[in-house]
């Protein structure tokens, strides 16, 4: 792949996660970004410990050569409202312009229960009606333009136990909304995840990607948590992802559709584990050479 067209970067969820604080509760964040560094990748995403003063994560990042790629944003198009969603979006969108982002991503959480620590994920999923559909649609492509007077794409977080998911539901929302508001952050683990092809997937809407997330999953593990009906977090907790190269998606074909794509962006390894039994920088360091002899990044 292109070295000038594409960056590399890693999610801060390796060392504390979001969900589950007490996951790597005693990793600082200087300890996070300055291991990102060491493993040699160049950007982040977000965490929970990240300074929110613009000034002081610019230091701090700077000083190891890293840069802020994207971050969450928990839309809530169908259940809160439309003046809110747009007011939280729009602090999120200063945020990322303020430290140089070019993209941000969003995921519907209305009926999600992936933050369910006694749900079934697999189970207990949210099917959106007609109406729902459009409604979100409509509040994303809306998302899209708010998100474009920042300099910023938009791109839409599919995501285990949401109403965005499956490959159907994906190919439904890319259609009925715009592509000039609305870009794919395509996600190898979520895909996988859910038993779907994550290779056609990406030929289907490798023109619509705006960002990638590069995670692989341990399939005995979530194999458990399908046939055990436990939750998305207890998932987590048992180590269904792992990072590229250590589980069993075969990226090798991923990377040449990007390449031939011509995509221009950021890769972001994300493999949310407990951190006490996959040490982040251990792993950081092993998905980093991964790249470098799969991609050539």
């Amino acid at each position: 792949m292109n070295k000038r067209k594409v960056n590399l970067g890693i999610a801060p969820i390796a060392w504390t996660n979001d969900d589950m604080p007490d996951l790597g509760g005693g990793n600082t964040f200087e300890q996070c970004v300055s291991e990102m560094a060491l493993a040699g990748f160049k950007g982040c995403e977000v965490g929970n410990k990240y300074p929110t003063d613009t000034a002081k994560l610019k230091k701090a990042l700077e000083m190891r050569g890293l840069r802020i790629a994207n971050r969450w944003f928990s839309s809530y198009i169908l259940t809160k409202p439309e003046e809110e969603v747009e007011r939280d979006f729009r602090i999120a969108c200063s945020f990322l312009k303020e430290m140089g982002a070019g993209v941000i991503g969003a995921s519907e959480q209305s009926c999600s229960v992936q933050g369910q620590i006694n749900t079934p994920v697999f189970d207990a999923k949210c099917i959106l009606s007609d109406a729902e559909w459009d409604r979100l649609a409509a509040g994303l492509n809306k998302l899209g333009d708010i998100a474009s007077g920042y300099g910023l794409k938009l791109t839409y977080h599919h995501h285990m136990g949401t109403v965005v998911q499956t490959a159907e539901e994906v190919d439904r929302l890319m259609s009925m909304t715009d592509a000039d508001k609305l870009w794919l952050l395509y996600d190898t683990g979520h895909l996988a995840y859910c038993g779907e092809d994550c290779v056609e997937v990406l030929r289907k809407h490798v023109s619509r990607v705006g960002h990638v997330h590069l995670k692989d999953i341990r399939p005995n593990v979530v194999k458990r948590v399908k046939e055990e009906k436990l939750s998305f977090l207890t998932g987590v907790r048992e180590g269904a992802f792992t990072v590229p190269g250590d589980g069993c998606i075969d990226f090798a074909p991923i990377f040449d559709i990007l390449d031939g794509s011509g995509y221009e962006g950021w890769m972001i390894v994300e493999a949310e584990q407990d951190p006490a039994v996959a040490d982040p920088l251990e792993y950081a360091i092993k998905a980093r050479q991964y790249l470098l002899d799969k991609a050539g990044l």
